[in-house]
């Protein structure tokens, strides 16, 4: 093997003189980041420059006719062919590319000017929270459709009889209603856990510079007002140090989907023809290439591997912060931000087509009544009933009924229940039962089981309509608060713009 020379290897004179950025660090890092940034980043980083531009002004850091080309310069960034760009080396990334065409525009030394009492740290993390934030509102507007959906269903079907299980057995009936209005209260925690988040993130680093603020007398309020932030995030090692802003954004993302993951399973199995309880509209099943029966409800399938999909990116946020250092770190920065996002983009997607599906379902009520009434799901009632009526304690009434379960085996029938408990009561509690064949046979009526199943929560039509209105009125709060938010982030731009006038016309009366 021939060896190769100390000059080609590295250390040597000749790798010294590699220029930056070595090629396979421009392949791997660089341009990638250069995409993701223009796709992320762009607008709020020339909105950052614009709302940093004017307080500097403001605070008489910046003299106001120099403010007055810089926003001039702003202005007149062609953000398309910024856009269309593409990596080329010439600068490190997207800020330095942007700032590169506004030396071009005003020259160095005004262009310069611009980035006084600031870092790529705090813009960093500033663009970051501006983007998430959009994107939690995003989020939030698709669980609501979620909720409307499924309140919608829950409404039309109050009184529609259904088994409910446990360990994945038949267990009680209740409501289709019920069944929904627990997944709707669900939604609507991931609601409030999004909203959370959006408080914890809708907060401005920006002017914590490298990590510890500056000796200019910058007013971090007025960013944060221009930026439409609801406050500071105060401490300025932790504004660039800490990274609970996206971790605790991308957990209410993990436990959303969860919630759906697991709603979205039974569905899938209540369009099998074994329970033939729901039917997926033909707008969202597709054939077979080979079996033309096939109505396979692929909408449900897509919307579950989309959820897992949302979840294990979520996970790997988590995963990529969990035991890095508390300062400004790469591990938080470029290379992770866009799983961040691609976690936002399928969550958005999972709850959009379930929403949809669930618009346009099918309930094969009669079937779910049917299944309702059999397998000794109405014996819970009938050992309560022996209880309440009968005078027995519930585990003697229990183990009665039990007996009586195990003598009949598979072969559920009402009256034969009713005969079996009737003929065991004196060996099993030493006397015969003191309540009518009759009230014991209503006892065993799925539909009595759930009506006088009154408790506030249970799925009695009068609980469970109360729980509808109630639901009803959390989503139109929930909008109102959505609401405001988007609100809010339409109305800083505006807000910005109102400045540059503002700086416009003093300058006009100076």
């Amino acid at each position: 093997m021939t060896r190769k020379s100390d000059e080609s290897r590295p250390g040597s004179a000749e790798s010294a003189q590699e220029k930056f950025p070595a090629p396979i660090y421009t392949e791997t890092v660089l341009a990638v980041n250069f995409e993701d940034a223009k796709r992320y980043f762009l607008d709020v980083l020339i909105e950052l420059h614009y709302a940093h531009t004017l307080m500097l002004a403001r605070q008489g850091i910046l003299p106001t006719e120099d403010a007055r080309v810089l926003l001039r310069a702003l202005d007149e960034l062609d953000r398309e062919s910024i856009r269309k760009a593409r990596y080329d080396g010439s600068v490190e990334d997207l800020f330095f590319f942007v700032e590169e065409k506004l030396i071009a525009a005003c020259g160095v030394d005004l262009a310069g000017r611009m980035h006084t009492a600031r870092s790529r740290n705090d813009i960093d993390l500033t663009l970051y929270r501006m983007a998430v934030r959009r994107e939690l509102l995003r989020i939030a507007a698709a669980v609501l459709e979620v909720r409307t959906a499924l309140i919608d269903l829950a409404v039309e079907n109050v009184r529609t009889l259904m088994p409910a299980y446990t360990h994945t057995q038949p267990a009680q009936p209740t409501t289709l209603a019920h069944y929904l209005l627990a997944a709707i209260e669900c939604f609507g925690r991931d609601f409030e856990r999004l909203r959370a988040a959006f408080a914890t993130v809708n907060r401005n680093p920006l002017g914590a510079c490298a990590i510890t603020t500056t000796g200019f007398p910058i007013d971090r309020d007025f960013t944060a007002e221009l930026l439409g932030f609801e406050g500071l995030q105060v401490n300025s090692y932790g504004a660039i140090g800490a990274i609970d802003y996206a971790t605790e954004s991308v957990s209410a993302i993990a436990v959303c989907m969860i919630n759906l993951g697991k709603l979205v399973q039974d569905l899938l199995l209540w369009c099998m023809a074994e329970f033939n309880f729901l039917r997926v509209s033909d707008a969202y099943v597709q054939t077979s290439s080979i079996m033309p029966q096939k109505r396979n409800p692929v909408s449900l399938e897509h919307t579950r591997i989309l959820a897992s999909k949302a979840f294990a990116q979520s996970q790997s946020v988590l995963s990529c912060a969990h035991n890095t250092p508390f300062g400004d770190i790469v591990d938080s920065e470029d290379d992770l931000q866009p799983l961040v996002f691609s976690a936002f983009e399928d969550a958005h997607r999972a709850l959009s087509l379930f929403a949809g599906v669930m618009s346009h379902c099918g309930v094969n009520r009669e079937h779910m009544e049917q299944r309702a009434q059999g397998s000794f799901l109405t014996v819970t009632e009938l050992a309560d009933t022996l209880a309440r009526e009968g005078g027995l304690s519930f585990r003697l009434a229990h183990g009665l009924v039990h007996a009586a379960v195990e003598e009949l085996g598979s072969k559920y029938d009402r009256d034969r229940m009713v005969a079996a408990i009737q003929r065991l009561a004196p060996e099993i509690i030493g006397s015969p039962l003191s309540i009518s064949e009759d009230r014991l046979k209503l006892a065993l009526d799925a539909r009595h089981f759930v009506e006088i199943r009154k408790v506030r929560g249970g799925p009695a039509p009068e609980q469970v309509e109360s729980e509808i209105v109630l639901a009803r009125k959390e989503v139109g709060s929930a909008l109102s608060w959505l609401e405001g938010k988007r609100a809010l982030l339409a109305g800083y731009p505006r807000r910005i713009r109102q400045e540059i006038s503002n700086l416009a016309t003093a300058g006009k009366q100076a």
